[in-house]
């Protein structure tokens, strides 16, 4: 908070102590930072890259001119709307939203390279589209605007403007912040961790990819409409696809995972593309396009050197003034949040009947069938490829069974997706660790919290959520405690050693309130003593009346633990049985061929 009064008092100075010019380029440095950090969360933290948003100010740059100078004929009936800039502003918002969604809709559900190519396409699309209506002036553009009036009072100047202009930026800032520090904004983050990991924690990761894809393009929007009436004209080219390139690298550049970094690389952009424009022509004593082939260089160089941007160089380099407020090591305090009834013991609460998984020609699951009790833990154990974490994948939802039938507490649920299936009380971790290294311990553990929160969006932006969001965070903290990290709560998850990111996958499944657990190899990497400490866990976990699966290769854990085994080869069931009863079976120490596979 000290760095953010430092800064809103260097904002509010600014006006008395600079000269028009440099003024005028804050206020361009605003225009660009508010659509650098809608690409904030789409890119930094969504993992989504857009080269399209500068189509988006074109939006609401070309919505207000049109309706504000009246160019364009309205019924009679919403006659109300023209000459207004700020109901041009409602009406751009509006217009963005409808184009962002059907935009969205189509263009997220690509993947990789897929994906920046459409927008790619609908951002050129975009861009002569204003060029070529007629009625928004082609390539000429518009003139004319009308100030915005404030009290009454026209912004006919930058100077004028400029307050305006970082109003918008700071509230777009300070609400991302707050989305990002929530329920909702560690959904979004998740979706870095991978769709499959998400949706088993509960996570609707489509609306999550369309949230923050809206909330960009209305960032967009907005900068268009501050521009379109600072400058009093427009025409289409700074909405093309070099300053949808250019807002993405201010993202880049600035750190693409912090909020503030956003406004840094808008400033170091812009000042630095300034200044090579003033200064290579001296230099070089010809004129052209020198800054973009010294800046491109200068952009790679610091790719290689910090990949995380330059806000994470210069809060090192302030860290000794700034540190970071002693709360956020606070174990988090609140009223518990309310748990599931578990079944009764012995009650049949997870059950395949005759799955059968092929792929092609591939049969992964050929006709098994298994039951998982409450109250008690069922080893899947096998040599490698045998197809247990295939069939996890059935009962889990990730994944859908050629045939058969997978019932959670008598329910029908294969084909319902992992996010129903979570929704219904099944819970799992994964055979290679999926987390956010970048994100603490307590963070998470508190994305398996998710689907037991119903804060919204809008609720997250203003911190009307932080009754909820406590709730959440101190049930998280109970969980880490309950695995036995709690000296780790706020280091980053990626700091930890491959055994205890194992253990911490346990506390995300277990914060979801399961009554069925699937753990994929959970002692894998872990000391022995981490071991002991897990199996005193589950046995835990077992008298409290959870159903356990587990597919496991150290035998000496698992027939010291479990109450029953299916053993698996070559897709199918072979032996179910007592621990000791599978340990003689000679059909098991065929299929191992005499040892456990390691």
């Amino acid at each position: 908070m000290k760095a953010l009064a430092v800064f809103v008092v260097l904002l509010l100075l600014a006006p008395f102590a600079l000269p028009a010019f440099y003024l005028t380029l804050l206020n361009y440095i605003g225009l660009y930072g508010l659509v650098a950090l809608g690409l904030l969360l789409l890119t930094g933290v969504g993992g989504l890259t857009s080269f399209g948003q500068a189509a988006f100010v074109g939006i609401g740059a070309y919505t207000t001119a049109a309706l504000s100078t009246g160019v364009i004929e309205v019924p009679a009936a919403l006659s109300w709307t023209q000459h207004s800039p700020w109901i041009a502003l409602l009406a751009g918002l509006l217009l963005t939203l409808v184009v962002a969604i059907v935009l969205g809709s189509m263009t997220l559900r690509l993947s990789g390279h897929y994906l920046p190519l459409g927008t790619i396409a609908w951002g050129i699309s975009l861009y002569y589209f204003f060029g070529t209506f007629e009625q928004l002036g082609g390539q000429t553009g518009m003139s004319g605007i009308p100030a915005i009036e404030v009290f009454g009072h026209p912004l006919l100047t930058a100077r004028e403007m400029y307050y305006l202009i970082w109003a918008f930026v700071l509230i777009a800032a300070l609400t991302t912040q707050n989305l990002l520090d929530s329920r909702q904004g560690r959904a979004i983050r998740a979706l870095r961790g991978g769709v499959v990991m998400a949706e088993a924690m509960g996570v609707d990761t489509a609306r999550s990819r369309m949230v923050i894809f809206v909330i960009a393009s209305l960032q967009a929007s907005a900068s268009g409409w501050l521009y379109a009436h600072l400058q009093r004209f427009v025409n289409p080219s700074p909405f093309g696809l070099q300053y949808g390139i250019d807002y993405l690298f201010m993202a880049v550049v600035g750190g693409a995972g912090q909020v503030w970094g956003a406004l840094l690389g808008a400033t170091v952009i812009t000042v630095s593309k300034q200044w090579l424009q003033d200064l290579l022509p001296q230099l070089l004593g010809r004129t052209g396009n020198f800054e973009m082939i010294v800046f491109g260089c200068l952009l790679i160089l610091l790719l290689q050197r910090s990949r995380n941007g330059l806000w994470g160089l210069v809060a090192r380099a302030t860290a000794r003034w700034f540190p970071k407020p002693a709360k956020a090591r606070a174990v988090p305090q609140a009223q518990a949040l309310p748990r599931r009834a578990m079944p009764p013991r012995g009650e049949v609460v997870l059950e395949a009947r005759n799955v059968t998984r092929r792929f092609g020609g591939l049969v992964a699951n050929n006709d098994l069938s298994l039951k998982v009790h409450a109250g008690e833990i069922l080893a899947l154990i096998g040599p490698n490829g045998a197809g247990k974490s295939t069939m996890f994948n059935q009962l889990s939802g990730v994944d859908t069974p050629t045939s058969g039938q997978v019932l959670l507490r008598g329910q029908s649920v294969e084909g319902r997706g992992s996010r129903a299936i979570a929704h219904l009380g099944l819970s799992r971790s994964f055979q290679h660790v999926r987390l956010l290294p970048a994100m603490s311990v307590l963070e998470n553990v508190a994305i398996g919290a998710h689907l037991r929160g119903r804060s919204s969006v809008f609720s997250a932006a203003w911190r009307l959520d932080r009754a909820e969001e406590s709730r959440l965070l101190a049930e998280a903290a109970h969980q880490v405690v309950r695995v036995g990290l709690q000296d780790h709560m706020f280091a980053e998850a990626g700091s930890l050693a491959l055994g205890q990111q194992r253990t911490l996958e346990i506390a995300r499944a277990l914060a979801s309130d399961p009554c069925v657990l699937l753990l994929d190899e959970p002692a894998a990497g872990l000391r022995l003593r981490e071991k002991q400490a897990l199996g005193e866990l589950l046995a835990k976990l077992r008298a409290e009346g959870m159903a356990i699966l587990l597919v496991e290769h150290d035998m000496d854990f698992v027939m010291g633990l479990v109450d029953r085994v299916v053993v698996m080869d070559f897709g199918q069931k072979i032996v179910e049985g007592l621990p000791h009863e599978v340990q003689q079976n000679p059909a098991v120490l065929e299929a191992y061929l005499g040892g456990v596979a390691s």
